[in-house]
């Protein structure tokens, strides 16, 4: 057990990448549809290009949306109306009439016409109640069906025609009076009639919706079926009519049939292998060709996590509504990775992210096409990300592209232009804004995941930072050598293609621990006193050297990024202070090397590996007197080749070609600042 702990410790960095392998796996599977997948892709109004399609099981034809919504509409178009009837309200109704017709009518009243009257009105009751009075006024179509219930149980069916509504009533009493030549007395008569006329008939609207809800329920989904072996479409015949509608009756069978616990489990599987095949690539890739990069965990987190949320995002769009998936502005990715890293490890995290969306989508190869083409432009365009010229330059370029590619797209499958879906391009304009949001999306994985980007180098690199201020302040001649520094480290790395804004920075920072103790540095004296007289070659040695530990210290308080610290931990590498120590070595033999030495680490990347040629080139020309052009190339030349003597380079990945460059870029820079001719033979 203890051997295993043991093993983990010596380990851990490797466990700690296999645990993020697997669970990044398993969460992206997690995201993925969970069932089959039709493997033939087809187009309504195109011929079918795969062989002959025969059915590989029986499945029904499901009808299409438009037809399932149009039966749904005409049965609640037509759906029975049920109404509660009241039959007490009638009987009531006619001993009301008896008894307050005698008060209505005038007593002086012609006895005919008054008993005329009265059997109207008889008749009258009995022709509105014959169906039933309405409770209130409905907006429902005559046609309609009406059921009438007395105590829960169905009386009679009629149509909704038949029913009276309360504002018909007058109507009709005026109509009976006008027919039989007594409308002299409608007045009265409908006042009578106002006073006892109820209804008898509410509408029922649990029953009635219950009622629609079954005939709802009883609506079929499919319409025939097609067996087992029957042949489905042949190869070269045109997708349209009931093939079509077979087709993606087949299609949503294979992809929403329930599977059974086997087939679920290797269709997880098989995802799982497609996944983890795809981002044990990356890795992969990361372990060959950016090694550093493979070795810091927290860099390789920072891309799984990218890759992770591209994916988590696109598939809760799809998830929502699948037409919004070219609104997901996947371009944001290389940007991000190109800001942080480079463009090659931008490019190739895309291409593997894009592949894996290809399982969500709809349409794979059209959208894997339009978002890789996209990726290649915005590696290609974007340069220099802290420019916002730039950034709003290569957003257009990129927006411009999607629309290209889909119009290409779109006319391939469509053959024409006539049914563009132009609200598409609104799309890809949106998704362009969102691609912007990738300069606050920098600035928030600087501050959690602690990586610098081109923009806060540029921020580092404003003299006027309160830290690079203070350094003026305190030391003078310290600042003007980190400048003269930064401009010489700035054309080598150009020279040679390494991060120039990164080299600048660093060497702007490198020698801010001399703050410490500026005077004890000759570039700080200038009263021509130099204290290190008063000291012993030891401790004289020990402050020139405490001054990394210094600048580290103070880097830290001010919060610079570890890539800057790097500058400050490796310009001198463990080269020795080889004043003092010689010193030492005149007055004591035995003397100890390693209290001369610098603490290190040796520079480990290019960056670092210039700040340290230029930073020792361009304090040691100080003590050139009456230089030419001969001395300074000897006095590069010189420098230099020591440093690589004493294997200083020897951990960074810098060739003796790109040394050979930077010594020339050295040479042809101390020359302009000397103001040195070129010497013609005499």
């Amino acid at each position: 057990m203890k051997d295993f702990i043991n093993f983990l410790y010596k380990n851990h960095s490797l466990a700690y990448k296999l645990i993020l392998f697997i669970s990044t796996t398993f969460l992206i599977v997690y995201l993925f549809p969970k069932s089959g997948k039709f493997k033939y892709n087809f187009e309504k109004g195109k011929p079918w290009q795969s062989e002959n399609l025969y059915a590989p099981f029986d499945f029904a034809i499901k009808k299409t949306d438009e037809e399932i919504q149009s039966e749904k509409k005409e049965i609640k178009d037509n759906a029975i109306l049920y109404f509660n009837l009241e039959p007490k309200i009638k009987d009531q109704v006619i001993a009301d009439y008896n008894s307050e017709f005698k008060l209505e009518l005038p007593d002086s009243l012609v006895k005919k016409d008054k008993e005329k009257l009265f059997a109207l009105g008889l008749n009258i009751i009995d022709h509105i109640y014959n169906y039933g009075v309405l409770s209130e006024d409905f907006d429902f179509s005559n046609d309609r069906k009406v059921v009438l219930l007395e105590g829960r149980t169905e009386k009679q069916t009629i149509k909704f025609s038949d029913l009276i509504k309360q504002g018909e009533i007058k109507n009709k009493i005026n109509n009976t009076l006008n027919n039989e030549n007594l409308s002299q007395y409608s007045t009265p008569y409908i006042s009578l009639f106002f006073d006892i006329v109820e209804p008898n008939l509410e509408y029922d609207k649990g029953i009635t919706e219950k009622a629609l809800q079954s005939d709802l329920d009883k609506v079929a989904y499919t319409r025939g079926s097609v067996e087992r072996e029957t042949l489905i479409i042949s190869k070269g015949e045109v997708v349209e009519g009931s093939k079509y509608q077979i087709l993606k009756s087949l299609e949503s069978e294979y992809e929403s049939q329930v599977w059974t616990k086997s087939n679920y489990n290797w269709i997880l599987f098989a995802y799982t292998l497609l996944v983890s095949l795809a981002l044990l690539m990356l890795l992969l890739f990361l372990r060959k060709y950016r090694f550093d990069i493979f070795e810091n965990n927290t860099k390789v987190t920072f891309i799984f996590f990218n890759v992770f949320l591209m994916v988590l995002i696109t598939t809760l769009v799809v998830n929502y509504n699948s037409q919004y998936i070219y609104v997901v502005p996947i371009c944001i990715l290389p940007l991000v990775l190109k800001a942080f890293f480079d463009a090659r490890l931008g490019m190739f995290t895309h291409v593997i992210t894009v592949l894996l969306l290809g399982s969500i989508v709809s349409n794979s190869y059209e959208y894997m096409f339009l978002q890789i083409i996209a990726g290649i432009v915005t590696i290609l365009t974007v340069s220099e990300l802290y420019k916002r010229a730039n950034l709003f330059i290569s957003v257009g370029q990129i927006t411009l592209i999607y629309i290209i590619a889909y119009f290409a797209f779109f006319v391939i499958h469509e053959g024409s232009v006539e049914t563009l879906k132009w609200e598409t391009f609104g799309m890809f304009v949106l998704c362009g804004l969102a691609t912007l949001f990738v300069q606050p999306l920098i600035y928030a994985y600087e501050k959690l995941f602690g990586l610098v980007s081109d923009v806060s180098l540029l921020e580092l690199s404003d003299t006027n930072t309160k830290l690079l201020k203070e350094l003026s302040n305190k030391a003078p001649g310290t600042f003007h050598h980190s400048l003269n520094v930064a401009n010489l480290a700035e054309a080598s790395a150009n020279e040679i293609g390494a991060n120039a804004m990164l080299v600048r920075v660093g060497a702007l920072y490198h020698d801010i621990g001399k703050m410490m103790n500026p005077t004890y540095f000759t570039e700080n004296q200038s009263t021509g006193i130099n204290p290190h007289d008063e000291l012993s070659s030891k401790e004289s040695a020990k402050i020139i050297i405490d001054h990394v530990i210094n600048g580290i210290e103070i880097a830290k308080k001010n919060n610079l990024p570890d890539r800057v610290i790097d500058f400050i931990r490796t310009h001198h590498g463990t080269s020795t202070v080889y004043y003092f120590y010689k010193k030492e070595k005149d007055f004591d033999s035995t003397v100890d090397k390693n209290l001369f030495t610098y603490p290190g680490p040796k520079p480990f990347s290019k960056e670092t590996a210039i700040l340290m040629m230029c930073d020792s080139v361009e304090a040691a020309s100080k003590s050139l007197k009456e230089p030419t052009s001969i001395k300074i190339d000897n006095f590069v030349e010189n420098i230099i080749n020591k440093q690589m003597v004493d294997e200083q380079f020897l951990n960074a990945n810098i060739t003796f070609k790109e040394i050979q460059s930077i010594k020339k870029v050295l040479k042809h820079k101390l020359a302009n600042i000397y103001h040195l001719r070129i010497e013609y033979p005499e």
